[in-house]
């Protein structure tokens, strides 16, 4: 907390914000909240009817967003899943803790191994009195050491693989991956329900216990295949007249899973847990734009380091503690809910992090950290030939290149969000971010990604 007052008394905030974060940070010593961190998958930044969505009716999912504080600069730490979610647990960039790719089962086209002696969010919790379980999907590792429960998580009941190949019968390559913590489960039922149940059951758990928890609860929805329940399909199909076959499923995959949301909130509304809780509402990455997601008018989508690729809808609600209907600029990426969350639960950091912590920026009226550069990567094989592509971003600035073939282009962000105008004529900052680059490569290049052979 010292910590804390020391770095808000060195801005030009205001004495209300300055009164509001710490009540904040003093509440979470007294009372260390609960925390729920909602994390969908592939969800489009134009997908949801708060953020202007206009064939999609996303209600639960928007009155998060009019409950709290929204991100209108939030970025993904990738393009993909496996980075941004090792990013999330660790808060270091993906490519310093080994997953600069998609972690699979097939050798071959794996490309990442989270670094066994990485600190993880959850390992920090449990240190601090916490509960903590993630709910849904992992896609870290498939088998020792890397499973959530040897990752810190105490308890587990989801789906350790990545994408699920069939959203009924959970597999992925003919493979169960469904656990509850160690042991193999045969779930029935839709994935985004399974998830929500088994969400819905762990709330309820933690309601006749003493200690706070977190809880990670990581939907596949709505990545692909595109597969909604028939009677959410219906529903829309027979509400948008003109939408096509493929736009609908993905339509309707994301209204099922904002159900599955509103169902979870309520339970812990009725728990008595509402109201000392925190909840986090992010996308791993941007949206699918072969199944037809939406990212707005952002160019480029899952994959691209465009803006349609990594900026994601992201929200953080604590009822009466975070104002809501409020907006933030500030520049933030999914690591950095790592050092905000370990504040609010009253926990000093005491490793190297690459996270800020934003509780200082939860208001447009207080200074906003748009000075710093940031990094997103993906390494990936196929078509890619096992090469990494990257972007960086400081202030207005952002150098792209959208694969590992491309030239890299220079967009002034704020002009032109749209990123169509390339600055061929701004040597200054190209080469300025260029070089920032060559460097956290550098110090990315003593990290393995692969695991190391006995």
């Amino acid at each position: 907390m010292r910590k804390l007052i020391n770095n808000i008394i060195g801005k030009n905030i205001s004495i209300v914000v300055l009164f509001s974060i710490l009540t904040i940070g003093l509440n979470a010593q007294v009372n260390q909240p609960n925390i729920v961190f909602i994390l969908v998958d592939d969800l489009g930044y134009g997908d949801l009817s708060v953020n202007g969505g206009t064939d999609i009716k996303t209600p639960n999912i928007d009155q998060l967003f009019k409950s709290g504080v929204t991100f209108n600069n939030f970025y993904s730490n990738s393009t993909v899943c496996s980075p941004t979610r090792a990013s999330l647990i660790t808060g270091r960039y993906p490519d310093l803790v080994g997953v600069p790719g998609v972690i699979r089962g097939v050798k071959d086209q794996s490309w990442g191994y989270l670094c066994e002696d990485a600190i993880t969010l959850p390992d920090i919790l449990n240190k601090a009195g916490y509960e903590t379980a993630l709910i849904g999907k992992w896609h870290l590792g498939l088998e020792g050491p890397n499973t959530p429960n040897e990752r810190g998580f105490k308890f587990f009941h989801g789906f350790l693989g990545g994408m699920m190949h069939d959203y009924y019968n959970h597999l992925q390559h003919g493979n169960n991956y469904m656990r509850k913590n160690d042991s193999v489960v045969n779930a029935k039922g839709h994935a985004t329900d399974v998830f929500s149940d088994w969400a819905i059951d762990y709330i309820n758990v933690q309601k006749n216990t003493d200690s706070p928890f977190f809880m990670l609860l990581a939907y596949n929805a709505p990545h692909y295949p595109i597969q909604p329940p028939k009677e959410w399909y219906e529903k829309v199909k027979n509400r948008e007249k003109d939408i096509s076959d493929k736009r609908a499923k993905n339509v309707a995959l994301v209204e099922h899973l904002d159900d599955g949301i509103g169902r979870v909130i309520k339970a812990l509304k009725a728990s008595g847990q509402y109201e000392n809780t925190i909840i986090v509402f992010s996308s791993d990455n941007g949206g699918h734009l072969p199944s037809e997601a939406s990212n707005g008018n952002l160019r480029g989508g899952k994959i691209d380091m465009y803006e349609g690729g990594i900026k994601v809808p992201t929200c953080m609600v604590w009822n009466n503690r975070i104002e809501s209907n409020s907006t933030s600029n500030v520049i933030g990426v999914t690591m950095d809910f790592y050092a905000t969350l370990a504040n609010l639960a009253g926990i000093e950091i005491n490793h190297e992090v690459d996270a800020i912590d934003l509780l200082p920026y939860l208001s447009n009226k207080t200074i906003n950290k748009n000075d710093r550069t940031i990094y997103f990567v993906r390494r990936a094989g196929y078509n890619y030939s096992g090469l990494c592509y990257y972007a960086v971003r400081n202030g207005d600035y952002k150098l792209v290149q959208n694969s590992p073939f491309e030239e890299f282009q220079l967009f002034n962000i704020v002009e032109d969000p749209l990123e169509t105008i390339p600055l061929d004529d701004n040597p200054k900052e190209f080469h300025n971010l260029r070089y920032q680059l060559s460097q956290h490569i550098r110090k990315a290049g003593a990290i393995p990604w692969q695991k190391k052979e006995k």
